[in-house]
């Protein structure tokens, strides 16, 4: 059996035990008791949570789990020194040391992500980075496992981070009927954005609004600035001043963005062959696409895809251009 040790401190968020359940259901899954439990913090007892209700908890020791969480809190106060001596210890005696959402701050301040890739929380990854220039802050990745350090980006990534433990000790079976059982579509890999291009990008003007509605509606199209501008009626030179200035990207940025977005649905979605998925969402040749999911996942588009399968496979859908069209209109409405 593994001990988990979930270290809180007062104020933490109560969110950060949603990973606790990816280890409880991997005991239901196995049928045996894989993982054990335990709740520390630095003085023991009742433990306030920043919406009220308090937890027990066991006053810390030695750390001597095989793997030791540390959850986040709102703020990004500096811990005590008493839990900064605590966590400094803690790689020496444990295999894993995580943190989920703002709990990369507590690792940092105990030194243990100098010169490590980590990532946290999207609010904060700046000011982490600012406080703690050592670090090679990741600020759009869902999870990262540098060596033993393994460091979450919000509360619900730290399930996908957990996830990710399971299938490490266990295999990716397991950890694919624990995220069934957790009513998650997919067990989400640790290179996944923690943005959606096609939600996030948006603009102030209307003319430029209808244009980028165009475009989601049409990633199989060129989609050329000339085409683009038309859609606006402006001048392809207006065009892009304009789009620079309302979504801080050039429109050939953009419309790839949106285009990886919608390929990288259809990877964990369909079973629709690479090069299919690649004419649908827009690009001339699957060997653009897979540079294009380099840049923006660190991963080329199998990797998504076999991060996607669950026990069946993803599900494979009618038709490549009516998944691309309904998914993109809905976000247009």
């Amino acid at each position: 059996m593994q001990r988990v040790g979930f270290l809180i401190s007062p104020n933490f968020q109560m969110m950060s035990f949603a990973a606790l359940s990816a280890f409880e259901f991997a005991n239901y899954a196995a049928d045996k008791a894989l993982y054990d439990i335990v709740i520390v913090s630095e003085g023991g007892g009742p433990v306030r949570s920043s919406v009220g209700p308090k937890l027990d908890s066991l006053c810390f020791g030695e750390p001597d789990f095989d793997t030791l969480v540390v959850c986040g809190t709102p703020d990004v106060d500096p811990p005590t020194p008493g839990v900064i001596d605590y966590v400094r210890q803690a790689p020496a005696r444990s295999r894993r040391v995580a943190s989920i959402c703002t709990g990369a701050f507590v690792l940092a301040e105990a030194g243990l992500l100098d010169g490590r890739r980590v990532t946290t929380h999207w609010l904060w990854t700046r000011d982490l980075q600012a406080r703690f220039p050592r670090l090679k802050v990741d600020e759009d990745r869902i999870f990262i496992a540098d060596g033993q350090i393994w460091t979450s980006a919000g509360m619900s990534a730290g399930v996908d981070l957990a996830l990710g433990m399971v299938e490490e000790d266990h295999g990716a079976e397991l950890a694919r009927i624990v995220a069934r059982q957790l009513v998650l579509y997919h067990r989400r890999g640790g290179g996944q954005s923690q943005h959606s291009n096609l939600l996030d990008l948006d603009a102030k003007s209307d003319r430029i609004q209808t244009a980028l509605t165009y475009a989601k509606r049409n990633l199989h199209a060129p989609l050329t600035v000339e085409q683009l501008a038309e859609v606006a009626h402006l001048s392809p030179r207006q065009f892009s001043r304009a789009f620079r200035n309302e979504t801080g990207q050039s429109p050939a940025k953009a419309v790839e963005n949106l285009r990886v977005e919608a390929a990288r649905l259809m990877m964990e979605q369909t079973l629709h062959p690479i090069d299919v998925v690649a004419a649908e969402t827009g690009f001339a040749d699957r060997e653009r696409m897979r540079r294009a999911f380099l840049r923006a996942f660190g991963q080329p588009p199998q990797a998504i895809r076999r991060l996607a399968k669950g026990p069946a496979g993803p599900m494979r859908h009618p038709s490549p251009r009516s998944f691309v069209r309904r998914y993109t209109r809905s976000l247009s409405m």
